[in-house]
């Protein structure tokens, strides 16, 4: 059985570039999600809070965290 042939020069930056971007796709969709969960968060968290003073209970960040 014959080998394949090593792939061409342009073949290989092409594939690198692509998989450069690739990556670089890959960290900004996963930074997004990231901060779009952290915003979900800080909407519920106030939410939450302004419920429990409408209810009279007294509150703070850190209970919250909790």
């Amino acid at each position: 059985f014959l080998s394949p042939p090593p792939p061409l020069p342009q073949a290989e930056n092409l594939l690198y570039q692509l998989q450069e971007n690739f990556q670089a796709l890959t960290e900004k969709i996963t930074l997004r999600n990231i901060l779009f969960r952290r915003r979900r968060i800080d909407d519920l968290e106030k939410h939450v809070a302004d419920l429990m003073t409408e209810a009279g209970i007294e509150n703070t960040d850190e209970e919250l965290r909790v």
